[in-house]
């Protein structure tokens, strides 16, 4: 069974007296561990793509399902308690909070779960341990680098145990020798069962995914498999 369910989905804009569909008639399925990356150039749909899936916009017509969950019968509460519980977000400009230590900014998805404040500490710390940050969790945002406060939002993302990954651009403000370590770090999620899902548009990236699908004009013009190998940015 797909964990996640595209079904015609179209995402349609009335920009004066144009139409501009940002998404035209996409047909997919991903599963569980799956290792995917949406690829293309500025106004490809992949943002659109990610925000539908990410069940942060709704398409104009067609069906998402995550999780065996038709999203457009979800209120808006429920689509809430589906990006916190469900989904890890990762952001190209990382998106901590400037003046909270790593450790806090890592529990903080916890805090909207209700999570006590001693089993936030430990889940945290060992979402930190997981991208090798342990030594750097009193360290706020400014005090690390680039490769660090991308660690923290990986570890921010993955702290709930979410069903998917969702990775908006990730090495977009990292240099090739940062790119190539965050990159490791998604190969190693992937292996150990996490299903990612990236958007990007450098081919490099999208290599270490196990499967790239190309999107122009708010279409899929392919939907191609990669092997699974190590692969240097």
């Amino acid at each position: 069974m797909a964990l996640i369910k595209l079904e015609n989905i179209c995402k349609f804009y009335q920009m004066g007296n144009q139409l501009v569909k940002a998404l035209d008639h996409i047909n997919l399925n991903i599963s569980r561990n799956d290792y995917l990356a949406f690829i293309g150039a500025s106004g490809s749909g992949k943002s659109t793509m990610m925000n539908i899936i990410g069940c942060l916009d709704k398409p104009t017509q067609g069906k998402y399902s995550l999780n065996d969950k038709d999203a457009e019968r979800l209120s808006e509460n429920e689509l809430a308690e589906i990006r916190n519980k469900e989904i890890g977000f990762i952001f190209q400009s990382f998106n901590l909070l400037p003046r909270a230590s790593a450790l806090q900014n890592v529990m903080l998805p916890l805090v909207y779960k209700g999570v006590s404040l001693k089993e936030r500490k430990k889940l945290a710390e060992k979402a930190l341990y997981k991208v090798n940050l342990v030594d750097r969790a009193s360290h706020i945002p400014s005090q690390l680098s680039g490769g660090q406060r991308q660690r923290v939002a990986i570890a921010r993302a993955i702290v709930t145990n979410p069903s998917i990954l969702l990775a908006d651009e990730p090495t977009g403000n990292l240099d090739s020798h940062t790119s190539k370590e965050i990159m490791k770090l998604f190969d190693q999620l992937h292996q150990e069962g996490q299903t990612l899902i990236m958007v990007t548009h450098e081919d490099d990236i999208a290599r270490h995914c196990q499967r790239v699908v190309r999107l122009r004009d708010g279409k899929v013009i392919s939907d191609t498999a990669n092997p699974i190998e190590t692969v240097d940015v």
